[in-house]
């Protein structure tokens, strides 16, 4: 292993996860690798975190009781402060869109990162459901379903600081397709995330209940997918790997309205 680059791995399915092996096992053939990871599956808890964790030992490092964004804090501050970069994943199942980023434990590992001044990686993998009736969380049980996600993940950690990417970028999400039939590698497109979105609640008065659907999934499935060329969704769905590089929120502009307004105030009240 070269000690010219160290990486603090995490993750929101869990240190015991097919992707997170994957890309543990992808990144210590040239990087010195820390897995500070969660125990247990953490999916779409965003950016929640705890006030004390329970920390033990695992075969890969650490296996957090908490969050991602827990495994982020705990390994930079405590375990591993010297990483070179953070890389959250591999996910199974694709973080895609403007609305998914705030909900991922995946995307939230690599955001809290870039409050420590760490570059980070987020890495998904995109599970279809397919016509042959899997439904996709069946699938993608193999270290070698995860191979377009890990070969775009090592060759951005090799060539990314070096590039100077991060010094307009905090993180970037990288969301990759399953390999093909064929074992082509999948080309690699820079995008921006979808601002397609799908969400509904319908409403049952008699169980007192209200359903909340996110419909995007399906119109992937179905191929009805208005996002156009250059957005994260478009590139997955199409068999490329999407990297969208992106800054940690917020984002605050000068707005005279607001300013108008807050000058007014003290007046109104």
């Amino acid at each position: 292993m070269s000690e010219s680059l160290s990486i603090l791995l995490t993750n929101d399915d869990g240190i015991d996860s097919v992707g997170f092996r994957a890309l543990y096992d992808a990144f210590e053939e040239f990087a010195d690798v820390t897995a500070v990871a969660p125990a247990e599956d953490q999916s779409a808890v965003g950016r929640q975190m705890s006030k004390d964790v329970d920390v033990s030992r695992h075969e890969l490092g650490y296996a957090i009781h908490g969050t991602p964004a827990d495994c982020t804090i705990v390994g930079l501050e405590a375990l591993c402060p010297d990483v070179d970069l953070v890389v959250a994943g591999c996910n199974k199942g694709a973080n895609l869109g403007a609305y998914v980023l705030g909900r991922s434990g995946t995307v939230s590992a690599a955001v809290e990162a870039a409050f420590f001044d760490v570059p980070a990686i987020a890495v998904s993998l995109y599970v279809p459901d397919g016509d042959d009736g899997v439904p996709w969380h069946e699938k993608a049980t193999d270290p070698e379903d995860y191979r377009n996600a890990t070969d775009a993940a090592t060759y951005l950690a090799k060539h990314a600081l070096g590039a100077g990417v991060f010094e307009q970028a905090e993180y970037l999400n990288v969301n990759a397709p399953m390999p093909a039939g064929d074992d082509s590698p999948a080309p690699l497109e820079v995008t921006t995330p979808s601002t397609l979105y799908d969400m509904t609640a319908r409403r049952d008065d008699e169980n007192g209940r209200v359903t909340l659907h996110d419909g995007v999934w399906e119109r992937m499935r179905q191929n009805d997918l208005p996002d156009p060329e250059g957005t994260d969704r478009r590139a997955v769905v199409e068999g490329r790997v999407s990297v969208s590089p992106l800054t940690a929120p917020h984002t605050t502009e000068h707005h005279e309205s607001l300013d108008a307004l807050a000058e007014t105030y003290l007046d109104s009240v």
